[in-house]
């Protein structure tokens, strides 16, 4: 009822037609009588009951996480379901496949792209991505993991469900799996210019490229390795992914097989969630997929890995990392341990309070013997336990040491081990851990249902049964009962680790020709494949190139598809209620949240004052504040503390165009943490302790955090190049553009490159006092909280003795700062990366976020992407990713993993003249709408309600108005904002490429092109 009162408080339910107000009424009311209605028939349900063609095998009410669990199986077929009834409007659905390639041809990678281009009842060339543009949904997307497969996607909309499942179930069970979308997703020979018959054939294809990125990096191919090493005898032995060097031995007629054997009812797991009933779900896959099927002998099953009676080792070697801070420390050592079954829920939730307890934080024994003596540069890839195979595993080691030091850190990790044993963890360090278990249990996520299917899926997909995972209270009780026998920690190390002879040490060194090598062996197999084709089969090649290129440009009729209409769109925000009041001459935005029990903190220090020479240190300062030590704390017990009483005490910084001035910003430092009400005194005593009296002379654990910062940011460029481009391409377009460059781009991963590679960190540990004064002492400074009505006396006393003990002036009214002489200049960058593929972005300025135009070009962003970019940069150029996106006054186009250059280029270049001629239909409008529609009305947590006013000051009003002109917007509007914003002229536009060089940007001179600090 509380989501219906709401209405008749706001001042644009009087601006409704009673037509809407009727709709709106009568949807919301619905809404709650459905709410109440699943929950209880959930909980009504007993095992032996048949419904829609199901058996009930189990029904689990799970007060800790409030939901009752109800676990089906289909009487004709065996497919499991499990069903989640919770008082969550973020309805989640999902298919699971076991899918176990036994070969590395990518062919379950290949198939969960496939079959998502096309089935029997919807057969257009990409429904997946064409109902991105129709639904309202929260989450949509498919994953390949080592042994299964799922389709999964969120919803709050009722009618919005019942479409995504009708085209989610089609693509599963009933794909056309077409030569051409094979070869469109997987790979193909092709000329590489189809304008030009004679050109050289080369591989194409998305997945092809896709994996060509996701394989090129030191961290990919140590985890790959370990995994194969580890579990050699059956699919893990082998890629799920693909090797690109195997992907172009894969057959169409293998994927369609492939498809026939494991896509099947009896091989699947559905899961539903949420607030809306389960005999709906059920009545739906009945009739819409299982009841055309019968039970089959299901053959995916995996064996437990045959267990070796000595320890084995393996030397691999991988590319040179042109981010690592000292080039002659880029070995990686790791020991694998295969551990218990992943069915076993105690035993999962054992491995994971033991992985914890070994390498988590300071006081950890590994990190006490292998990060902070600088041996490496962190801990290696994959560390920690998993349990996402059939046998859980343990991973121990460190990455970017001397080549000879690895027997030294083999044997250290022995010797870790055995300390462990002899000594055992210290109470407060168990305690701690349990402590987090608990703040997870009670923190309330938006997105809830789909990490509890994430959760459980691999477990699930081996016959575990997933209700042993969901009680964690009973778990947490069960592992306190066996600690009281004082050993059992250390029985659990000696069992697992010192007494297990399946180890495996892997030890990977960077080898200068391997990216040759790499390109050799691709060039051979490329030449196998050509050198034995006709001139026919040339011809054949290039025809089947012109027709699956024919087949992307042609326009196509949608209307098979569901989908939403703006009519289905609530035309009002979901508004939220926030005090601001002052706390001992502090601000302090105060929201009232369902937040079970936890209180949320987060603060902003203004940086205004900040030098320029300093400005660069702000985020490892940012990074090391909460880890240094802080009063009569040192490092190890501030850390023991914060993660006995706190869920974590985070810094980084903030800035954020003005909403409603392009040159006008806010920079600040931004604090975070959160907390059990009962442990609020706590937090705010260690806040109260770090501004008072931080530690930052400690040379040695600053080495120590340098060094795994680098690190982590090394890697980061990888995985997230177009948003390195992104940044890149617009930091000299508007002055928080170049902020935001500067702390979190490749200036920030250069800089901390260099700051790895200094000996003598004197001189940072100085600039660090000089930053604290600024930061904690003489600066402006605002509060926000996030609790309960029964939390807010407790948060009010305990944050008015915190904010009494700042030396901090009150906020100005205005904190932003204004640079009304800036000018936007154009640049064109290619910073050349050893990497197999391209991250490329063009970037321009337009307006911020209250101008009328932005609404206008939010909705040409998502029309760009979804008419013209996927089509020609995905479907077309083979790259994995490409879109365009606004956001703090910048224009942006990218693409991700991209094998194509100037083409991309030109795409961009294209897509600007394709809006600007208006080359698009109402019904583009209209689910380009949709799709921005559906953001804004996407879940926000309880502990985040109230930010967006908090960081960027976006108001209510200022979010009802926006959603009133995207309403409103229309062609001629689109037509407007492309011709004056991205096709004038007098626009200056950015390029940013990260990747391998090429012939042209180095013989055209307007490009910069680079190579520094990159070796």
């Amino acid at each position: 009822m509380w989501r219906v009162n709401r209405y008749f408080f706001s001042p644009q339910w009087n601006h409704l037609s009673r037509c809407s107000k009727r709709t709106i009424l009568n949807r919301n009311l619905c809404a709650v009588k459905q709410k109440y209605d699943s929950l209880g028939s959930a909980g009504q349900f007993k095992p032996g009951d048949r419904i829609h063609g199901y058996t009930v095998n189990k029904v689990l009410s799970v007060p800790e996480l409030f939901l009752v669990s109800v676990q089906l199986t289909h009487d004709k077929t065996g497919a499991q379901h499990l069903h989640i009834a919770r008082d969550d409007s973020n309805n989640v659905f999902s298919v699971g496949f076991r899918t176990t390639p036994m070969d590395s041809t990518g062919v379950s990678h290949i198939l969960e792209h496939t079959v998502l281009c096309g089935s029997q009842s919807y057969p257009v060339r990409d429904p997946f991505f064409k109902m991105l543009n129709r639904s309202l949904s929260t989450f949509m997307n498919a994953f390949t993991a080592s042994d299964f497969t799922m389709y999964p996607f969120s919803t709050q909309n009722a009618k919005d469900f019942e479409n995504l499942l009708s085209v989610y179930l089609d693509a599963a069970f009933f794909p056309h799996l077409r030569e051409q979308d094979f070869r469109q997703e997987g790979w193909r020979l092709e000329p590489e210019d189809l304008s030009d018959p004679n050109s050289p054939i080369i591989f194409k294809g998305v997945v092809f490229n896709e994996m060509k990125g996701a394989m090129s990096t030191p961290e990919s191919l140590f985890s790959y390795h370990a995994q194969r090493n580890l579990l050699p005898s059956h699919t893990y032995g082998n890629n799920s992914g693909g090797d690109p060097l195997c992907i172009p031995d894969l057959t169409w007629q293998q994927l369609k097989d492939f498809h026939a054997s494991h896509y099947h009812p009896s091989n699947s797991r559905f899961y539903t969630y949420g607030d809306l009933p389960l005999e709906s779900h059920l009545e739906s896959i009945e009739n819409k997929v299982l009841r055309h099927f019968d039970k089959i002998s299901v053959t995916t099953d995996i064996p437990h890995e045959p267990r070796w009676t000595e320890l084995r080792e393996k030397h691999v070697t991988c590319p040179f990392d042109p981010m690592a801070a000292n080039p002659e420390k880029q070995t990686a050592v790791g020991l694998h341990y295969l551990t218990g079954s992943t069915t076993d829920s105690f035993e999962a939730l054992t491995m994971v309070i033991l992985s914890s307890l070994l390498t988590s934080g300071p006081n950890s024994p590994f990190y006490q013997s292998l990060i902070a003596p600088n041996i490496g540069s962190g801990y290696c890839a994959g560390v920690g336990y998993d349990n996402s195979t059939k046998d859980a595993s343990y991973t121990i080691g460190l990455q970017g040491i001397n080549k000879e030091d690895y027997p030294m850190v083999v044997e250290t990790i022995r010797n870790t081990f055995d300390k462990v044993i002899e000594e055992g963890f210290p109470s407060e360090r168990i305690e701690a851990a349990l402590h987090s278990i608990e703040l997870a249990t009670k923190h309330q996520s938006s997105n809830f249902g789909l990490g509890l299917i994430m959760g459980i899926m691999s477990m699930w997909n081996h016959d575990a049964d997933p209700a042993d995972f969901l009680p964690i209270n009973d778990r947490v009780e069960m592992f306190k009962k066996k600690l009281e026998h004082g050993s059992f920690l250390q029985d659990k190390v000696k069992e697992c680790f010192k007494d297990n002879p399946h180890c495996l040490t892997l030890v990977m060194n960077p080898d200068p020709e391997y990216e040759k090598d790499l390109n050799r062996k691709e060039q051979e197999k490329l030449h196998s494949k050509v050198s034995i084709l006709s001139e026919e089969d040339k011809t054949m090649i290039y025809n089947k190139g012109i027709q699956l290129a024919e087949q992307q440009n042609a326009s196509e009729d949608l209307s098979c598809l569901p989908r939403m209409t703006i009519e289905d769109i609530d035309p009002l925000i979901k508004p939220v209620t926030l005090e601001h009041y002052i706390s001992a001459g502090v601000p302090v935005q105060y929201c009232e949240q369902p937040t079970n029990g936890i209180s949320y903190f987060r603060a902003i220090s203004s940086i205004t004052d900040i030098p320029e020479e300093l400005r660069e240190y702000l985020p490892l300062f940012c990074y090391i504040l909460t880890k240094m030590g802080a009063g009569h704390m040192n490092y190890m017990e501030l850390d023991q503390l914060i993660k006995l009483r706190t869920g974590g005490m985070g810094l980084s910084t903030h800035i954020t165009t003005h909403h409603s001035d392009l040159n006008g910003f806010e920079q600040g430092l931004e604090f975070s943490s959160h907390c059990l009400d009962r442990n609020l005194p706590h937090m705010f005593y260690l806040w109260s302790e770090i501004f008072a009296r931080p530690t930052l002379n400690n040379p040695d654990l600053l080495r120590t955090l340098v060094n795994l910062l680098a690190s982590d940011l090394a890697m980061s460029v990888s995985h997230s190049g177009h948003m390195y481009a992104m940044m890149l391409a617009s930091s000299s377009l508007c002055p928080a553009s170049g902020l935001v460059e500067q702390f979190g781009g490749l200036s920030q991963v250069l800089f901390m490159k260099n700051l790895a590679e200094m000996e003598d960190l004197t001189p940072v540990i100085e600039k660090f006092s000089t930053i604290a004064v600024q930061v904690l002492e003489g600066t402006q400074f605002r509060c926000a909280v996030n609790t309960t009505a029964e939390g807010r006396e407790a948060v009010e006393t305990a944050l008015e003795g915190f904010c009494d003990s700042l030396p901090s002036s009150l906020y100005e009214e205005s904190s932003h700062v204004k640079n009304p002489d800036f000018k936007p200049t154009a640049a064109k960058t290619h910073f050349e990366v050893p990497f197999p593929v391209n991250y490329i972005s063009r970037c321009l300025p337009t307006v911020p976020y209250t101008h009328e135009d932005f609404p206008k070009l939010r909705i040409l962003a998502k029309m760009l992407s979804a008419n013209f970019l996927h089509r020609e940069i995905r479907e077309k150029g083979g790259a994995y990713g490409s879109g365009a996106k606004i956001g703090g006054g910048i224009f942006s186009f990218y693409s991700y993993r991209d094998p194509n250059f100037e083409e991309t280029l030109s795409a961009f270049e294209h897509s600007v003249q394709w809006a600007a001629e208006g080359k698009f239909t109402e019904q583009d409008i209209e689910e380009a709408k949709i799709s921005v529609l559906a953001q804004i009305d996407r879940p926000v947590s309880p502990s985040n309600r109230g930010m967006l006013y908090f960081t960027q000051g976006v108001t209510d009003d200022m979010r009802q108005k926006q959603k009133d002109q995207l309403f409103g917007v229309t062609r001629e509007d689109l037509i407007h904002v492309a011709r004056t914003y991205l096709a004038s002229s007098d626009i200056p536009n950015s390029i940013a490429v990260l990747g391998p060089g090429n012939k042209i940007t180095a013989r055209d001179s307007s490009w910069t092109i680079r190579r520094e600090s990159l070796t």
